[in-house]
């Protein structure tokens, strides 16, 4: 069997129950998400995105996933993450190319790039919410 290959760039990926990876259609924008979120609802918590994004510009917005973890990994460049936990505590911290960091459920989380970065991210992306920066 053949199997389709994907860049996770355009083509980000499903994780779901009972350990099965799913390609997804193109990413197309923001608007994206709501498609996703009924194609995987039925993994619930469980379900992971797995993306993959090249940045050139700072973040201008906030994101909170409030159902489960994310993994950041800077894959090149340098990524400065910001963090406002839900204790209300906050934390910064920056990545370089192998190093990640853990955004906690309920943390508020932007970041920032002073050149070109790439990062992979594995979202647990249900109720995820966005706020302006």
């Amino acid at each position: 069997m053949t199997q389709a290959v994907h860049d996770l760039r355009t083509h980000p990926v499903h994780l779901g129950l009972g350990a099965v990876a799913e390609a997804q259609p193109a990413f197309t924008g923001m608007e994206w998400y709501a498609g996703y979120i009924e194609r995987t609802a039925g993994d619930g918590a469980e379900g992971r995105l797995v993306s993959m994004y090249d940045f050139a510009e700072s973040w201008d917005s906030w994101e909170m996933h409030p159902a489960g973890d994310e993994l950041v990994v800077c894959l090149s460049g340098a990524l400065t993450l910001h963090q406002e936990l839900a204790d209300g505590s906050a934390r910064t911290v920056t990545l370089g190319p192998g190093e990640y960091a853990i955004n906690p459920p309920g943390a508020w989380h932007t970041a920032d790039v002073d050149g070109p970065a790439t990062a992979l991210f594995i979202t647990a992306g249900e109720g995820t919410r966005h706020r302006p920066r």
